[in-house]
């Protein structure tokens, strides 16, 4: 794909996840489900013909591996920052919150302050590591939301008096 292929697919996949996460809706919890887009991204990221800069490699390298690190974290806080309930009739409900909202700013300050130390330093950023780093922060946030799923406990539909 092309840098500008490459763009527009990180353009749609964040606009299509933030709309998402803002709606209530229903937890499948299928793990294949979740790592399609992870796996794809990452795929598409790691064939990028410009995820390093070949005239400054250890720093584009240490750029890289901070994003990712950056945006493993920050795919826990989005995790952690996301509500997750279960309805009376037993069904898994997930809903980002306002620190959603945050955690989202949060990341895209983050991604542009790492650009911006690149270009500062003379390093060419490319696309590729973007794809990485979304595929890290989206596989990191299922995980998270999975495992605060699974400790929900059952409704029950007796009284606790009972």
């Amino acid at each position: 794909m092309s840098s500008v292929e490459n763009i527009a697919l990180i353009v749609v996949v964040v606009a299509w996840v933030v709309a998402r996460q803002f709606r209530a809706r229903q937890f499948s919890g299928d793990a294949r489900r979740m790592l399609i887009l992870p796996a794809v991204l990452a795929f598409m990221g790691l064939r990028s013909h410009n995820l390093l800069d070949p005239h400054h490699q250890a720093t584009a390298a240490a750029l890289l591996i901070i994003g990712v690190v950056v945006e493993v974290g920050m795919g826990a806080v989005w995790g952690f920052t996301t509500r997750v309930w279960r309805d009376a009739s037993g069904v898994i409900w997930a809903k980002g919150t306002k620190a959603t909202a945050f955690a989202w700013t949060g990341m895209v300050l983050i991604r542009v302050a790492l650009i911006a130390l690149g270009s500062s330093l003379g390093v060419a950023t490319g696309e590729g590591g973007v794809l990485l780093s979304l595929a890290a922060l989206l596989l990191v946030r299922s995980a998270v939301v999975t495992w605060r799923a699974r400790d929900l406990s059952p409704a029950y539909r007796v009284s606790a008096a009972s």
